[in-house]
């Protein structure tokens, strides 16, 4: 394998790789930065809590959002409640996990909440994470 020094006149054949490789460092970094970003796609404010567990959330983990208009989505999808369980359970065996984070805006009634957990466990799904946000002292 030789190397072509400049010596000859003529184009230089050899593939400078030098550019490719900061491109792909530079989207490396933004694809790191914006994936958990995504997550969250669906806006809430979560109540605030001493940290117990702490979570990160990822994508092959199912996400049920409550808005504080009672518009129900898993992950980003936006789903009827009519259809949840039957999806629910169908990503309970796509993801091989039978547990389901539940994230309800703070502003919603305890009452909603506490409803749609108990449609979600006589449907068959029990064991329900609720998610919250980290209490800070400020």
């Amino acid at each position: 394998m030789g190397m072509n020094t400049g010596n000859k006149k003529g184009a230089i054949s050899d593939i400078n790789v030098t550019p490719l490789v900061d491109v792909m460092l530079v989207l490396l970094v933004i694809f790191m930065i914006t994936a958990p970003l995504m997550l969250n796609g669906i806006s809430l404010e979560l109540p605030k809590t001493k940290e117990v567990n702490p979570l990160n959330l990822s994508t092959t983990q199912i996400v049920l959002s409550l808005t504080r208009s009672e518009e129900l989505f898993i992950g980003k999808d936006k789903i009827l409640e009519s259809e949840i369980i039957a999806e629910i359970k169908s990503k309970f065996k796509q993801n091989k996990t039978d547990v389901i984070y539940l994230r309800a805006d703070y502003g919603i009634k305890y009452g909603s909440v506490a409803k749609l957990m108990s449609f979600l466990k006589r449907g068959g799904i029990t064991n329900i994470a609720l998610v919250t946000e980290i209490e800070t002292n400020e």
